[in-house]
């Protein structure tokens, strides 16, 4: 045993003998203790010491179930109470240990002293004076004082009339609780969750423990509420494996509670196993073993768990993001996120469903959110079918599908125009069609958790019974951060029979869709027209004045026109084809968007189009969004206001709207103005050289380069990421391939590199780009891996950047162009340069490249070279620099170099020869 190696040799009358030191571990009778060493990076060694020279009563056994004839073994008289007091006086003590006789069975026998040393005290002595045991007389030799003293005492305690040598009995009766008790369901519910006194008597694993409940001495199997410990799987052939860490959780829990006397609250019994949370007065071992990363939350029992699951969920939390133990290959979700993407608050503009919505970022942009682990009210099975038999009917989903319509509705009411708060939870990937059709295809999914006023947005529609909880598998943590509230809100809402839940029929929605129906809307119109205002909610926008709205009192939807402007037009299919959409129509279209859309507003309707659109007037709030539109120069006033109550107030808005000359006004002129000839300044080019290191050249003679500047930066991300590759290696094969997915791609030289797939031809023949260095390859998928989140392109951008040469053309024979190119390799490649933008190409900025230590051009030697042609540029700022360019290539044609050898061949600018102008 590792600890006991430290024992000293102590002199005793008899004999010499080696003294070592442990913890005791457990218990097994009056006179035989479990010693342990002290743990040196796992669970230590363990030895068996019997009391020498006494005798206590053996325990009751269970008979072997391999034995059919065999019969259970009932407790010898006093022998629950020797173990008890050993227990109570040594469990988790630090003893020393004399071992004075080992049998040939390997059984060990000796003295066993409490503390550091034999002066601490006997512990046969202690049992034989109280009583619990006898001495073994048939060994004792007279020349031994110990064995003296041990009859000495027990003579005493025959005196005395202690233990054994009264006139109790000294029988304690333990019962298996699921054999004594016909119902153990009715036994914890009549417990009402109190904390019941216990002894640990055995644990199985981390997670599961035999416990003896006191005072009725039940012995009971209890599973720790909320969390599953890694555990030990036994083979066909009886041989146990420990998954990871399984044995260092069990020795955790051992070390802790192993015989120590404790309370236990037993919390559920589903399908006969005890659920249960054991208190000890250091600490909740449940707790404990979460958050030093020996076990995981578990969904199934942790709805029991008494002491509050946030604690567990904090606890585990707490474990994944040190990364200890069964964590530490743990990538959070939302890793790649930076912080303030993880956690923002934006402007809810429209719900797009029961668990969709559309926000408004502070950036302006917006953004779809899909409230975390809910799923919408659906149509399932023969339901389903039964919505499709009619064919005739159009499916409306938002009205069609139970609880769906309220369901929206209470997003709408509560968050359409208020600011909340997101938090992420995780990025649920994007998923597409199966060939077999079976799996739906949808888009990349932002899931969060939304609060308004500290309230729970999928917790209070969950509770109200209009959506349902996702049920995920354990290992599976893209959930919500609040997933234990999410399930007992549905816990309530099945409880109580709310919304989906009910029993009752489910309500419907008979909403009768008038838009582009003109027989319809002639029966409606004068009615509208009678009711003067009318409550309405805007369903969708189509344009800046083109409205679809659902009139709640009439059970109708109805396609509404803005009366009185003339707004842009946005582009619409004609017999023709397509027609463009007229300026600022988008700027119009989400204006009223963000001011209507999915509002309750009123409107005025005071005639219809023959296509069966009503025409009239908005109100929000107050506000006339005819008016405001043409505020906002985002409309003009038509004449056919004039007729209106609102003409007045449309000129108003319109006339400071014009002077300003903003959007729509922006080319208006009252009045015919002189012609204004504007001067403008000539641009200059601008030389700002910067350091670059140019790692490739293609053929078509552009080149990709590092910035100087960054380069430090790549070198480090480069060696972190060859060693936790070296550390982690990618499993061969385990990685699949996407086109436009960044990876890593084992290169000839054996080191991994960033790389990007371009094209999949098949799993041999997968095309990558590696980002920061500009080249090529094809590569079979073994040689590729998934790119690990700590050295994405967030950390450091791809350092590879395309660059073409500016003021010449590049030869359009491939044999003249590959001499270009080989002149190019040996000069510039794997060397610094300094690099000047000078104009934007077609697919890449073009530029100037010098030597280093010469300054020389390089485009400019390949033209004295009579390698390559001049591109005349047009512009006067780069004339200068093109005129050095045509007089090098007057030169390298007089001298007849290279291209000019057989003199100025674009002379003949047929097709044939291979060369244009």
């Amino acid at each position: 045993m590792a600890s006991s190696a430290a024992g000293q040799a102590q002199t005793n009358p008899s004999q010499t003998l080696s003294l070592q030191r442990g913890i005791v571990k457990m218990v097994l009778s009056g006179c035989a203790i479990i010693v342990r060493g002290q743990p040196r990076g796992g669970p230590p060694p363990e030895r068996q010491i019997n009391l020498s020279n006494v005798r206590a009563g053996a325990l009751a056994r269970r008979a072997a179930q391999s034995q059919p004839d065999a019969k259970d073994t009932p407790d010898e008289p006093w022998a629950f109470q020797a173990r008890e007091y050993l227990r109570k006086k040594m469990i988790g003590k630090e003893i020393c240990f004399t071992v004075e006789n080992k049998t040939p069975q390997g059984r060990e026998y000796g003295m066993v002293y409490l503390g550091k040393d034999t002066t601490g005290e006997n512990i046969a002595e202690s049992l034989v004076a109280e009583g619990l045991a006898s001495v073994r007389r048939e060994g004792i030799r007279g020349n031994n004082p110990d064995q003296v003293r041990l009859c000495d005492l027990e003579d005493q305690a025959k005196s005395a009339k202690k233990g054994m040598w009264g006139d109790g009995a000294g029988i304690h009766t333990i019962r298996e609780l699921k054999y004594t008790i016909e119902n153990p369901r009715h036994f914890i519910d009549s417990l009402h969750q109190k904390p019941v006194n216990a002894v640990i008597e055995h644990v199985r694993d981390g997670a599961v423990v035999r416990a003896l409940l006191l005072p009725d001495y039940y012995l009971v199997t209890v599973m720790l509420s909320g969390i599953k410990c890694p555990s030990f799987k036994r083979e066909p052939d009886g041989q146990e494996i420990p998954e990871p860490f399984a044995a260092e959780a069990k020795f955790f829990t051992e070390s802790r509670l192993l015989q120590r006397d404790v309370q236990i609250i037993l919390e559920s019994c589903p399908n006969q196993v005890i659920l249960g949370t054991i208190l000890h007065p250091n600490g909740n071992i449940t707790e404990l073993l979460l958050k030093d990363g020996f076990a995981r939350c578990v969904d199934w029992s942790i709805a029991v768990y008494t002491q509050g699951a946030d604690k567990l969920r904090a606890a585990e939390r707490s474990a994944k993001e040190r990364k200890v133990r069964i964590w530490k290959d743990y990538v959070a979700p939302t890793a790649n996120l930076d912080q303030k993407d993880k956690q923002f608050v934006a402007k809810v503009m429209q719900i797009v469903n029961a668990d969709a919505i559309v926000v408004k970022l502070n950036s302006g942009e917006n953004k779809t959110i899909h409230l975390s682990s809910i799923r919408p009210p659906r149509i399932e099975g023969e339901a389903n079918q039964e919505k499709n038999k009619d064919k005739d009917k159009r499916f409306r989903p938002l009205y069609d599908i139970p609880y769906m319509f309220e369901a929206r509705e209470f997003l709408r009411k509560k968050l359409t125009g208020k600011k909340v708060n997101v938090t992420v939870d995780y990025i649920r990937a994007a998923t597409t069609v199966t060939d077999t059709g079976t799996t739906p295809s949808f888009p990349e999914r932002t899931c969060s958790t939304v609060t308004i006023g500290g309230i729970n947005i999928a917790e209070a529609l969950v509770s109200k019974g209009l959506a349902t909880v996702i049920r995920y598998r354990q290992d599976d943590d893209q959930r919500s951060s609040h997933y234990d509230e999410l399930l007992a809100a549905e816990a309530r809402a099945i409880k109580n029979g709310k919304g989906l839940h009910s029993k009752k029929e489910v309500p419907i929605h008979r909403v009768a869709d008038i838009s582009g129906d003109t027989q319809k809307a002639k029966q409606f119109l004068p009615f509208l027209q009678r009711a003067g205002r009318s409550e309405a909610v805007v369903e969708y926008v189509f344009s800046g004045s083109r409205l679809k709205l659902y009139m709640p009192k009439e059970t109708c939807l109805i396609t509404f026109l803005l009366a009185g402007i003339d707004c842009p037009r946005g582009s619409r299919n004609t017999a023709g084809g397509i027609q463009d959409a007229e300026p600022f129509s988008d700027e119009a279209c989400l204006f009223t968007k963000e001011l209507v859309l999915q509002r309750e507003v009123e409107v005025e309707v005071e005639s219809m189009d023959k296509a069966g659109n009503f025409i009239g007037w908005l109100h929000i709030d107050g506000l006339n969004l005819s008016v405001a539109l043409v505020e906002h120069a985002l409309s003009k006033v038509h004449f056919t206001a004039e007729r209106s109550s609102y003409y007045k107030t449309l000129l108003s808005a319109e006339e400071p709207a014009r002077l300003k000359k903003e959007k729509i006004w922006s080319n208006y002129e009252e009045q015919p103005t002189e012609e204004v000839v504007q001067v403008t300044e000539e641009k200059e080019r601008i030389a700002s050289y910067k350091p670059v290191f140019v790692t490739e050249i293609t053929d078509e003679l552009h080149f990709y380069v590092q910035d100087v500047e960054t380069g430090t930066q790549l070198e480090t991300l480069m060696e972190t990421m060859r060693s936790e590759v070296a550390a982690h290696p990618p499993v061969e094969g385990s990685y699949l391939p996407r086109r436009g997915d960044y990876c890593i791609s084992k290169f000839a030289d054996g080191e991994w590199y960033r790389a990007r797939v371009e094209k999949i031809e098949s799993p041999a023949k997968v095309h990558v780009f590696y980002i920061d260095y500009g080249n090529r390859e094809m590569v079979p998928s073994t040689r590729l891996g998934a790119l690990p989140p700590a050295f994405n392109i967030r950390t450091l951008s791809a350092q590879a950047t395309e660059y073409g040469f500016a003021y010449i053309q590049v030869p359009q024979d491939e044999d003249a162009r590959a001499d270009v190119v080989d002149s190019i390799v040996r000069d510039i490649q794997n060397t610094q340069c300094l690099l000047n933008v000078e104009y934007m190409g077609g697919s890449c900025p073009h530029v100037t490249l010098q030597f280093t230590d010469s300054k020389d051009d390089v485009g400019l030697g390949l033209v004295k070279q009579g390698m390559v042609m001049v591109d005349v540029r047009k512009e006067k700022h780069l004339q200068k620099v093109v005129k050095e360019y045509l007089i090098a290539q007057e030169s390298a044609k007089a001298a007849r170099l290279n291209l000019w050898r057989y003199g100025d061949f674009r002379a003949d600018d047929a097709d044939e020869f291979g060369y244009r102008r």
